[in-house]
């Protein structure tokens, strides 16, 4: 048997946005910012899909900026927001994606005064020390937090974030991509500045992705060159690729309700039989906790020997089953995970953690093969 439980790393396309992106290669290759028939054609796309993620997301089209996915929506918020609006002081965490601790680290080197907030032993951020920070000076600042930690499934609470950050007249952006297809976001009733998604993450392509940008917020482009997304991204844009991202996004809307209580009681399942196989079992974060992590995402750290541990991995994958020691973009990374190594005792650390994530493509009977492989390897009769 195959197993996908890697969908916080990357989804699996719909078949339905594979369709509507091979009709747009077919029957549609203008150049979107040509003032011939072809061009209009491809910018009619690109403008139907802005109006529809607009809609999803309850606000206005020019809001809604397509790029190549969450990597560069971080990247570009973080250094516009230093260099276009001002910004001397970021307030984050020590566990957001290294899309954002990268780039924080190359802003400090620039002079950019950085503080990282306290986090609880589970991984939440410590509102009472956000507000001290963000009472510290004068300085103009930006918050930026994630929406849903990729490792751990933390869920921060964006609407009280926002209103924080707006009663100290901050920018406030969020990295919302292990968010966006898979919670309803209203972007009228919450006070944020810049918002990064990624299409890969909620079944759509990979390479593509937007960032929203408050109309209020005055920022100029992150890439030079041409007028392209109202003058705040230079590139043509990938039609196609934004095509299948809308498709997705609609899909995944349409269907939130129903295949968000699927994955749950996928998740419910797996922590269930876990339990039973491992009584000692950790789980990070607040990933166990149905109530307080994201549905799809469940980290756990194995209460196994070392030995047992050294090539579990690997033996998952020899199995068929594909799953993430850490975040996927640390593969191969002798490291480990920086988000684990933030929030686990020395104890938990001597042990091996998982993640294991899931979509509405995974069924109850991969868990029960999941468990009596890990049965097979861990206790070998």
């Amino acid at each position: 048997m195959n197993v996908y439980f890697d969908n916080a790393a990357t989804t699996k396309i719909r078949d339905e946005v594979i369709d509507n992106m091979s009709n747009v290669l077919k029957d549609c290759f203008g150049n979107p910012s040509s003032t011939h028939s072809y061009g209009r054609s491809a910018k009619s796309y690109i403008e139907t899909s802005r109006k529809s993620i607009a809609k999803i997301l309850n606000c206005d089209p020019g809001e809604i900026i397509f790029n190549s996915g969450g990597t560069e929506s971080d990247n570009s918020i973080l250094k516009c927001a230093v260099k276009d609006l001002g910004v001397k002081h970021i307030i984050s965490s020590k566990i957001e994606h290294h899309a954002i601790t990268h780039t924080l680290e190359e802003l400090k080197i620039q002079g950019v005064n950085v503080n990282y907030v306290k986090l609880s032993e589970n991984g939440n951020v410590d509102i009472d020390n956000l507000e001290y920070l963000l009472s510290s000076n004068d300085e103009p600042k930006l918050v930026t937090l994630m929406y849903i930690n990729n490792e751990i499934g933390n869920i921060l609470d964006v609407k009280y974030v926002s209103d924080l950050c707006q009663k100290y007249n901050s920018f406030f952006h969020t990295d919302a991509v292990q968010a966006v297809g898979h919670y309803k976001i209203d972007l009228k009733s919450i006070n944020i500045d810049f918002l990064s998604s990624a299409a890969h993450k909620f079944h759509g392509p990979k390479g593509v992705g937007f960032t929203y940008i408050n109309k209020s917020t005055k920022i100029k482009s992150f890439i030079c060159g041409g007028p392209q997304e109202r003058g705040l991204r230079a590139g043509t844009e990938s039609v196609h690729n934004i095509v299948g991202m809308t498709k997705a996004l609609e899909i995944a809307d349409k269907n939130m309700e129903q295949e968000a209580k699927q994955v749950l009681s996928i998740k419910e399942y797996m922590i269930d039989n876990l339990k039973k196989l491992f009584p000692d079992i950790h789980f990070n974060g607040e990933s166990g906790d149905i109530k307080n992590s994201t549905y799809t995402i469940l980290n756990v750290c194995l209460p196994i020997s070392n030995d047992k541990a050294a090539m579990l991995d690997f033996n998952l994958d020899l199995k068929g089953i594909a799953c993430s020691r850490g975040s996927a973009c640390q593969s191969g990374s002798s490291e480990g995970s920086h988000v684990l190594d933030e929030i686990q005792s020395e104890d938990q650390k001597k042990f091996p953690s998982v993640r294991f994530s899931f979509s509405h493509n995974n069924k109850i009977e991969e868990v029960d093969y999941l468990i009596d492989t890990l049965k097979e390897l861990i206790y070998p009769q």
